[in-house]
Order: structure tokens, then sequence, then C-alpha cells
């Protein structure tokens, strides 16, 4: 599995060798992208930037202004001759005012957009915390933003170039210790986890459990013995069954050039690792479920932070050919003893970590139960509060029905109903409005009340056809 994280998060050019010896990333060779056309070979192709992210929270603009800085010729010639110290002291920085008017132009256009990235985020983040009326003090705030000088706010200049240099290196080596740490806390609630569940079985369900257990950590201790990273054995095994090459013609110095893979001369972080992988397969198999990918991913840095410090000397996290050659010359390269001791063999914590590690998840289960249940008994408030709001709601629904029928026969007694067509019908008691014929007569009384004879029935008149 190849590594990940901030170790492989940047490929740099070769002219950026020593940039990136202080930045801990490794390279990918190349030429600068305006440069080279897009046909040539992928060893003096165009330069690529790995997606990764380093987890760095100014990533981009780091990522940003490294590839703006690799397209000027003259600051590339003044990086090939420099060395980590004139890097790291910002020498190499004050030679920024000698690059290309457009690669400056384009460094401070770099600049505003971080520096008004930065804004919004302390804006966020003051407007959640504080009342919306008040001012904010925005240079004080950026002060603790340690990559970028806060004073000039408009143009990159040495200082801001030196400050990233140094807060970069900064944050890229804590990450070995932080990802310790993590480990750490990744086992404890694992045995935690282990131990919950072995408490809720029954005892005849807790033992073949336990069975299970000690059967898988018993197979997972069953493999190949592992040999110690940057040693002889190892190294020749590589040599043998990844190389293909007889195990009795060893030769470190070919063997470093066929794992440099990027030919710049130096063994990174991530080549090495990739050394590691035939000792890592005899521990861990992804089909096994005794088998832990996290802890493979441990042992790997391990293996890693061994090498370096017994081969890298000068500690700048890269092994030269001759640190590495002087490496297979010292006692320690043949003498191996009985092989790596790998992660199970050495805990990653103490019972007395695990101990108070526990005693914070319990404090911590304690109070996010003691939040439930003030929850539940907010919501069930919220409930009984939401009923009597239902119950005025239907009372009041009910009040405005009954006015509303009531006013409809206060109309009803107040005035005649409308006619069929919308006019009114007129009172029987007005002048205008006709007599009516008593009951019974109706048919023998004209408008005028006078009675009208009656007329003899009409017989139907016949035709020729029906005679």
């Amino acid at each position: 599995m190849p590594p990940s994280g901030p170790r492989a998060a940047l490929l740099l050019l070769p002219p950026l060798l020593l940039l990136r010896t202080v930045l801990a990333v490794p390279l990918e060779r190349g030429a600068p992208k305006e440069e080279s056309p897009a046909t040539e070979s992928p060893v003096s192709g165009p330069a690529l930037l790995s997606s990764q992210d380093t987890g760095l929270y100014y990533h981009r603009y780091l990522q940003e202004v490294i590839n703006v800085l690799e397209t000027d010729g003259h600051f590339r010639e003044k990086l090939q001759a420099a060395n980590a110290e004139d890097i790291k002291s910002g020498k190499l920085s004050r030679e920024l005012d000698f690059v290309s008017h457009h690669v400056r132009t384009k460094l401070d256009e770099l600049k505003r957009q971080e520096v008004s990235r930065l804004r919004m985020l302390l804006k966020a983040k003051m407007d959640a915390e504080q009342e919306p009326n008040i001012q904010l003090d925005h240079l004080s705030l950026l002060k603790q933003f340690e990559h970028l000088d806060p004073q000039n706010q408009h143009t990159f200049e040495a200082r801001d170039l030196e400050l990233l240099i140094q807060t970069a290196t900064r944050d890229l080596a804590q990450y070995d210790a932080a990802h310790h740490e993590e480990f750490k806390r990744y086992e404890m609630l694992k045995e935690h986890e282990r131990r919950r569940y072995l408490e809720s079985l029954g005892e005849e369900q807790r033992k073949e459990a336990e069975r299970k257990l000690e059967e898988q950590q018993r197979r997972h201790r069953e493999h190949p013995k592992v040999n110690v990273p940057g040693s002889q054995a190892q190294l020749k095994e590589v040599w043998e069954e990844l190389d293909g090459l007889d195990p009795n013609r060893f030769n470190p110095k070919t063997f470093f050039i066929l794992h440099d893979i990027n030919s710049d001369g130096v063994l990174d972080e991530q080549e090495l690792e990739a050394l590691f992988t035939k000792e890592l397969e005899k521990v861990y198999d992804p089909k096994n479920e005794e088998d832990d990918m996290r802890e493979m991913e441990e042992e790997r840095l391990r293996m890693r932070e061994h090498v370096m410090k017994n081969v890298d000397t000068n500690q700048d996290r890269l092994v030269t050919l001759e640190e590495f050659l002087a490496s297979t010359q010292r006692k320690e390269f043949g003498d191996t003893g009985e092989g790596w001791e790998t992660v199970e063999m050495h805990p990653a914590y103490t019972q007395e970590e695990l101990k108070r590690f526990e005693e914070e998840l319990a404090a911590r289960e304690a109070e996010l139960n003691a939040k439930a249940q003030r929850l539940s008994q907010e919501t069930e408030a919220l409930g009984r509060s939401q009923g009597r709001l239902e119950a005025q709601k239907r009372e009041l629904q009910q009040a405005v029905l009954q006015m509303e029928q009531r006013k409809q026969q206060q109309q009803g007694h107040n005035g005649p109903a409308p006619g069929p067509e919308g006019q009114p019908k007129l009172h029987p008691d007005t002048d205008d409005a006709p007599v009516p014929a008593p009951a019974g007569d109706q048919k023998d009384v004209d408008p005028l009340g006078k009675k009208v004879p009656e007329q003899p029935p009409k017989l139907p008149q016949l035709d020729s056809q029906h005679l």
C-alpha cells in the first residue's frame, strides 16, 4: 500500500530539491510546465503536484507559491546552488527580489487571495461566537497565522517566502508524532470496545469469544521472519524477489540507483517505504480478519523511522548515496539478530494510559447521557406545549365557526333572503306587493285580484291523416 499524508503530498521538481529537503516532501522529476512540450517523456515532462492534501490549512497557498516559483529561471538557478542552511536562514528568500516581474505579480495576487480567504474565515468564526455589530481588528487577528507577513497584505515579499518555508517545515515535521498519537488512541479504543463486548456476554459466550480471539492472535503471529529494515538481509530479499537479481551479486550502489525512482540522487521517504512492502506482506494480509491495516501503516512508519535514524546522518529526511553506502559498512548492517519486532510485540500504550483513556471515555459518556436526558426532557416539554397549542387552536376554530353561524342567523332575521337571481324579495306588507289569492283559488284570479271565468278545455286538432 503506498504511503499517504503529508509525506507524499507535494511532488516538486529537481531544481527545488533543497526546498523539498526543508519541506520534507518527495520530488517528481521534470522540467517547468511552461518550458516543456506536452509530448516529452515522463523523465523530462511537465511538472505535476500530487492531488493529496498535506493537511495544512494553507495547503493550496503553499502549492500555488511553489508552482509559480518553479517557473522562474533565476530562482531555480539560485536554488540549485543553495544548501539547506541558506534556505532555512532566509538567504534564499532574498533572491525573490530578482525574479521576473510577471512572477512577482502572480505571487502578489496569490497573497492577496490568501489574506482575503483568511479574513473570511476569521469573520465567519467571529460571527459565530460574538455579537454581529462588534468591529473586528483584522490586522491583529491575522497575526495568529504564521505562514505569511500580515503587516503587508498586498505584496509577496522575501519575508513571506521565509515564513512560508519555516512554518511548513515545522508543521510537516510534526506529522509523525501526530500519527503515533492517533494510532495509540485507536489501539486503546479497540481494546476498550473488546472489553465491553466481552462484559456484555454470558459466561459460555464470553469463553467462546475469548477462544476465538486467541486463535486469531495466534494465526497473526505465525508469519515468516521479518527482516530489520535497511539490513543486508532485507535489502538482499528486495534485490532477489522484486528486482529479480542474483543475491550473490548484491551491490549496494546498484541497489541505490535502481530504487532512486525519480533519479534525483537521494532516497526520499516515499522511495524508502516502498522497500518495506515485502516485509509488511509477511505479517499483514487484507483478506485476513485478524490483520489490521491500521497496524500495517503504523508498522511502515516505524520501519521508515528506523532507517532514517540509522542511515540519515544529517537528519534532513533524505538518504544520499554516500549515507547509504556508509550504512552498509557498519556492523549492524549484517547483524540483525532475531529480526524485526512488530507492533504487537511493542504495545502502543501502557496500562496506565489505557486506564486514563477509559476514565476519559466514561466521563464523556456520562456527560453525553446527561445531555441526552436534558434533551429528552426538553422534547417532552415541547410535546406537551405543542399539545396545548393544538387544543387552543381547535378551541379558537370552534369559536370562529360559532360566531359565523350566529352572524348568519342574525342576517336572516333582520332582512329578506335574496331571490333566486340575487334580487331581494319584496315584503308582503308593502304597497307594491301583489295581493295573494286565497289558497286553492290562485288559478282563477288575475294579477289585479279579479276572478277569471273558467274556459272550456281545448280539444286537440286533428288533421286529415288522423281521419
